[in-house]
């Protein structure tokens, strides 16, 4: 009988061992193996298109083909630290330039388009989150002039502090935001990061039971702008 007991309690204690083990090595094993990495910060050069003959910078710019915005938040996952990365190429705006300053500029993000790797953490992003049902767009408008201090030679990258007005699910807020470009020829690549309290803009609690979230993210930013005609 005592003999018994003993393998017992040893089952049980091997049981509870490897519950815990199941517990904290499954989203491990999920986020480590299973899960590809988050993408990579957006990055002046990343997608880079033009190339051609320089054109002259003065005039109206417009955001084009191969535009990225999304989002970047840290996510706590059954107690395994890990990173959600959302993207979109659906991007619309324009710039504007005179000499060495940028005197106008909005930009347009299509919220519902904006993806991860997991549709079930988009599908909490598009209805409960972002509402973007009732908030389909995301913008960012310049305030005021940003002055370069002088116009970029090709390939230069130059980086400038510019005062905006960051909209997210409706509700507006003034940000200063760090703006680097580069010059390529005929396009002109321009990134930057907005750090984003969500409260700030009544954005619910993302989390959800046995994922939590941090009550901060980043906007992320990369256009491409080609000269309108």
């Amino acid at each position: 009988m005592g003999r018994f007991k003993r393998h017992w309690k040893a089952w049980l204690i091997g049981a509870v061992a490897l519950g815990l083990l199941a517990f904290v090595g499954g989203p491990w094993f999920y986020i480590n193996v299973l899960s590809d990495p988050p993408a990579q910060e957006l990055a002046l050069g990343e997608g880079q298109q033009g190339g051609g003959a320089a054109v002259p910078v003065d005039g109206d710019w417009a955001v084009s083909e191969g535009s990225q915005a999304g989002y970047r938040v840290k996510e706590i996952l059954f107690g395994q630290d890990t990173t959600a990365v959302g993207r979109t190429g659906k991007v619309t705006g324009s710039v504007a330039l005179s000499g060495t300053r940028i005197t106008s500029g909005t930009v347009t993000v299509d919220m519902g388009s904006v993806a991860t790797d997991k549709s079930g953490r988009d599908e909490q992003f598009r209805n409960r989150i972002m509402s973007v049902s009732q908030f389909p767009t995301s913008t960012f408008a310049l305030r005021g002039q940003a002055d370069l201090g002088a116009v970029p030679a090709v390939g230069q990258k130059v980086t400038v502090k510019a005062s905006g007005q960051l909209t997210l699910r409706g509700v507006s807020k003034p940000v200063t935001v760090d703006l680097s470009a580069v010059r390529n020829g005929d396009t002109i690549q321009v990134q930057t990061s907005i750090p984003v309290v969500f409260a700030d803009y009544s954005i619910p609690d993302p989390g959800i039971p046995g994922i939590d979230i941090e009550d901060n993210g980043v906007i992320e930013v990369l256009l491409t702008l080609r000269k309108a005609t």
